[in-house]
C-alpha cells in the first residue's frame, strides 16, 4: 500500500493499519504521482489492486449528475471519500474514468464534515457518499460509511445515501437507525450478476442483508440501475423483480430507482481502447455527450420494468431517469 506523508500519522490512516497483517508499505509525497501516472493497467491492475491513502484538497461535495437519481430534492451533491471499488463490474463508469484500478482513501474525513457543515447553514442537503466506491464494502478495512452515519445523526438538515452491492449490514448492525440515512441497495438478476458483476454477492445474499436492515429500523433503497439490455432481458428482468419481492416486504421499502445503462461517451471510449465485451461493442445513440440505449429500445424497456414493479409498489416510489 501506499500512503502520503502527510496523512501517515492521522488517526483514519492507523485504524486502518491496525486491520491489515504486516502490509508493505511505500510512503510517497502525492497519490497522483501512483495513481495518474502514464501507461498503467486498470485491468491487470483489477488482479491486485493497492491501496493508496492520501489527503483530500479543494472541493468536498460535487453537484449531482444529470444522470443520476436526486429523488425529488433539490440540492442533490455526491462526495467521494474513496476512488474506485474493491468490485469488479464490466459496466462501471470508473473503468472509463480513471487509469488506474488502484483504490484511493482520503483519510480526512473530519475536513468534509467541516465543508458540509457550512454549507449546511445556509440550505438543506442531500448527499450521495458512495457514488466513486462502495463504502459499505469496505467498511472492515475503512470505517466510512459508520462515520457518515454518526456525523448525520445531529443534522436536521441533511439527508444522506449510502449505496452498495454489499451483504456486509453485520458492520451496521450495532448502530441504531437514523431517519436521514438510507441505505441504497443496488440489485441485478443472478444472470447478471454471474455474467458481469465480478466479486460481488449473490441476489440472495443481497436481499438476507435487506431484510436484516429493514427488520432493523433503516430506511432502505432498492436500485434496479443499470438496467442492462441481453438476451430474453424481459424474461430475466420479470422474473428478477418477482424474486426480489417475494423475498421483500414492498410495504417496508422507501423507493425505488430505476434506469438503463448510461455512460458518458468520454468513458466508453476509455473502456472501449481497453477491452471489448457485449457492452463496450453495442451501437449507443449520444446526446449531450451521455451514450444510451435507442430511444424506442430504452422506451420498451423501462415500459416493461415500471409496469412489473407497479403491481408491488406505488408509482409514486418509483424514480425513473
Amino acid at each position: 500500500m501506499y500512503i502520503e506523508k502527510e496523512v501517515f500519522s492521522h488517526p483514519i490512516t492507523e485504524q486502518i493499519l491496525e486491520k491489515l497483517a504486516n502490509p508493505q508499505i511505500v510512503r510517497i509525497d502525492n497519490y497522483r504521482e501512483v495513481f495518474n501516472r502514464s501507461n498503467q493497467s486498470f485491468f491487470l491492475q483489477e488482479k491486485s489492486k493497492k491501496l493508496i491513502l492520501a489527503k483530500k484538497y479543494g472541493e468536498f461535495l460535487y453537484p449531482g449528475p444529470s444522470v443520476c437519481h436526486s429523488f425529488g430534492y433539490e440540492n442533490f451533491y455526491y462526495t467521494s471519500n474513496i476512488l474506485n471499488c474493491i468490485y469488479s463490474c464490466e459496466y462501471c463508469f470508473l473503468k472509463g474514468m480513471y487509469r488506474s484500478a488502484n483504490i484511493v482513501v482520503f483519510v480526512n474525513i473530519e475536513d468534509y464534515f467541516n465543508e458540509i457543515d457550512r454549507i449546511l447553514e445556509n440550505k438543506f442537503l442531500y448527499i450521495s457518499v458512495s457514488y466513486e466506491s462502495d463504502l459499505l464494502a469496505l467498511e472492515g478495512i475503512v470505517p466510512f460509511s459508520s462515520a457518515w452515519i454518526e456525523y448525520a445523526k445531529e443534522k436536521q438538515n441533511l439527508m444522506i445515501e449510502i449505496r452498495t452491492k454489499s451483504a456486509n449490514f453485520k458492520a451496521l448492525e450495532k448502530l441504531p437507525p437514523q431517519q436521514n440515512v438510507i441505505l441504497a441497495w443496488t440489485l441485478s438478476p443472478q444472470e447478471i450478476i454471474e455474467k458481469y458483476e465480478h466479486t460481488t454477492p449473490s441476489l440472495f445474499a443481497r436481499l438476507s442483508a435487506i431484510k436484516k436492515a429493514i427488520e432493523n429500523g433503516w430506511k432502505v433503497r432498492l436500485c434496479f440501475d443499470p438496467v442492462l439490455y441481453i438476451e430474453d432481458w424481459k424474461t430475466i428482468y420479470e422474473n428478477f423483480i418477482n424474486t426480489v419481492f417475494e423475498e421483500l416486504n414492498p410495504e417496508k421499502i422507501l423507493d425505488i430507482s430505476v434506469g438503463v445503462f448510461r455512460i458518458s461517451k468520454d468513458y466508453l471510449k476509455s473502456m472501449k481502447r481497453a477491452f471489448s465485451n457485449e457492452i463496450t461493442a453495442f451501437l449507443y445513440e449520444e446526446a449531450e455527450h451521455v451514450c444510451t440505449y435507442p430511444k424506442w429500445l430504452k422506451e420498451d424497456m423501462m415500459a416493461a420494468l415500471i409496469s412489473r414493479l407497479e403491481h408491488f409498489l406505488p408509482s409514486y416510489k418509483i424514480f425513473v431517469v
